[in-house]
């Protein structure tokens, strides 16, 4: 169980939504999941709804819902974008999201719609302020 780890991971090569979604940005393209705090606040992750390819996501509405033991919670998108990839590995390992947040248990990849909006994103020091670690 993944539920109270004392050393989690705060990447600093990303960055962090309040609602605790993660975004690492390459180029005009980004790769999102959710943090290592959200997880393990979730504890077991039993299911992830994802949008299909070729879907439009607007930042700060729900792109998704994520299944725990614990309860159901949306997934917040933390740009406008298209999605352009979906981790299918997380159909049959939903579990991923819990033992490798930050990298195969990543949930979708958009092609950013408008790069202005990441300068609205947390750094590591911002996400770690606002969570009090």
């Amino acid at each position: 169980m993944t539920t109270g780890r004392v050393n989690m991971e705060f990447p600093k090569d990303i960055r962090y939504t309040k609602e605790h979604e993660w975004v690492r940005i390459s180029g005009d393209s980004g790769v999102i999941g959710i943090t290592d705090y959200a997880q393990s606040e979730l504890g077991d992750i039993v299911f992830v709804e994802l949008p299909a390819k070729g879907k439009k996501i607007s930042r700060n509405e729900s792109m998704g819902t994520i299944e725990a033991v614990k309860a159901v919670s949306d997934l917040f998108a933390p740009l406008t974008g298209e999605v352009i990839e979906v981790n299918a590995g997380l159909e049959k390992n939903s579990e991923l999201v819990n033992t490798d947040p930050y990298g195969k248990g990543w949930m979708i990849r958009i092609r950013i719609a408008d790069a202005n909006e990441i300068r609205d994103l947390l750094d590591d020091a911002g996400y770690r302020n606002l969570i009090g670690r």
